[in-house]
């Protein structure tokens, strides 16, 4: 079921969404299994997305100017390439939404501004067993990164390492 045009638009984020963007972030974790992990609060979101230096920018879907999609991304920088890229951290729209075309709309907006500001690569992660966003993404014409291990440091392990100590 495909949208009037007229009654959704994709937008910038303004300050005054952020409790918007809260919920949406929200939505998205508790349909990931992953709601217990989010302890951002507004303010937190606030000084990430709207400080003079932000360190991450959301697109959002608004039908009937509500919001009720959000992409959230930020830069990264290619040494082989010499090139920024966008990394998209999170794409979500609210279930009763899906299929109507907007997660396609936020990908749209944010390919053009990595092609428009030279980017030579959009990038993300999706979970395992999210198989109608693998397929979703597949359909774009997204390819799986083979060759490649996705890992992380935090916890008493961040902090070890930034103390100059060993972890375990």
């Amino acid at each position: 079921m495909r949208l009037e045009p007229a009654r959704w638009r994709i937008r910038p984020a303004q300050p005054a969404d952020v409790p918007d963007i809260r919920r949406l972030i929200r939505c998205l974790a508790e349909y990931e299994r992953l709601l217990p992990e989010v302890t951002a609060t507004e303010d937190d979101i606030q000084r990430a997305l709207f400080a003079p230096h932000p360190r991450a920018h959301v697109i959002l879907a608004d039908i009937d100017a509500h919001p009720v999609g959000i992409a959230l991304f930020y830069y990264t920088f290619s040494s082989f390439k010499a090139s920024a890229n966008i990394f998209l951290e999170d794409l979500f729209v609210e279930p009763a939404h899906r299929g109507t075309g907007l997660g396609l709309a936020l990908m749209r907006h944010l390919a053009h501004r990595a092609v428009t500001e030279n980017c030579g690569r959009m990038e993300w992660r999706v979970l395992d067993w999210n198989q109608p966003s693998i397929d979703f993404y597949q359909r774009l014409g997204a390819e799986k990164i083979r060759d490649w291990h996705t890992r992380q440091l935090g916890g008493e392990a961040l902090l070890a390492l930034a103390q100059g100590s060993s972890h375990g």
